[in-house]
């Protein structure tokens, strides 16, 4: 595939930087050349913001809309996405795949520029991609920013002179950092399906969406409130080239720990990730998928209202 996931992310990277004051983000040139576009650690950000820094983790490969509605009576936005290259946009790209430590910051890392660093080799192996842009676009989900040992690590793991390098930073417990956990939905769902040893590759076009959470005071609460708008309220539909079994298994509700609020699973394991079920968080409530082979069309999962407005703190 020649498309360079960098290079068609850059636009969008661009438009923040123009845009920044009406955005509500903040950008930054550190003292080695890196550019550092604060999206929620200190600035507002918005839901601009968040579409933008979304489609940016996209790679460009996505249009997003953010739009009124409801979860039960409650009225709630809801962000929308329609994904070209699911495989690529979503697994290449968005996925949070880079478990960044350098000293001691740390920061879940998505973005195209995981595919010049193959963070991790074995997606790129699966989905036979490798970027060689001279640009690096990478976004960190963190509460804080990163400094120059950070961005020339960061850098040099992509091969690329810091000068070439752009981080996109939000928090989760931010606006944009609800929006952006909403995002994952579709690709929560093919990265379970990559678990599971499916080939991702027959995903040839995906949609989804998801409601936005409240933007909470704790980053555990954030947390929670963030997955469960994908566990128990997000909604993906797929265009496969032939039907499989493991679609069946996608839909949260097919996880021990489906049930309650996402933070109540954590405490209930101590706030140990490894007591959890590792593929609840990237399960969305249902799914829909189109065999085009045989024009069939299955749907799996359900909405549930109850546990996510528990989730938000409604009653």
């Amino acid at each position: 595939m020649t498309l360079s996931i960098n290079n068609m992310a850059m636009p969008l990277v661009r438009d923040m930087i123009d845009r920044q004051d009406e955005l509500g983000v903040a950008v930054m040139e550190q003292e080695n050349g890196a550019t550092c576009i604060d999206c929620g650690v200190h600035v507002p950000g918005g839901y601009r913001a968040g579409s933008l820094f979304v489609e940016t983790c996209l790679a460009g490969l996505a249009e997003t809309a953010i739009t009124p509605g409801r979860v039960g009576s409650v009225p709630v936005p809801f962000l929308h996405i329609s994904v070209n290259h699911p495989a690529l946009a979503c697994l290449g790209s968005q996925k949070a795949g880079w478990v960044l430590k350098v000293g001691g910051y740390s920061a879940m890392a998505s973005g195209p520029a995981r595919a010049l660093a193959l963070k991790p080799k074995a997606t790129y192996r699966t989905i036979g991609y490798r970027d060689r842009s001279k640009i690096g676009i990478i976004a960190l989900e963190a509460d804080t920013l990163p400094g120059e040992e950070v961005t020339g690590y960061i850098a040099g793991e992509c091969g690329i002179d810091p000068r070439n390098l752009y981080v996109l930073v939000a928090p989760t417990r931010s606006l944009v950092g609800s929006i952006q956990i909403s995002a994952r939905v579709i690709t929560a769902t093919l990265h379970k399906l990559e678990e599971k040893g499916y080939d991702v590759l027959r995903i040839r076009h995906a949609a989804g969406r998801s409601p936005i959470a409240p933007v909470k005071r704790t980053g555990i609460d954030a947390m929670g409130a963030t997955n469960d708008c994908n566990i128990y309220y997000g909604s993906v539909s797929l265009v496969a080239e032939g039907y499989d079994p493991v679609f069946a298994t996608l839909p949260s509700e097919t996880s021990p720990d489906y049930g309650r609020p996402f933070a109540r699973v954590l405490e209930g394991a101590g706030y140990d990730f490894l007591k959890v079920d590792s593929l609840l968080a990237f399960s969305p409530a249902e799914v829909t998928i189109n065999d085009s082979g045989s024009g069939e069309v299955y749907h799996f999962g359900r909405l549930n209202t109850d546990v996510l407005l528990e989730s938000f703190g409604i009653d």
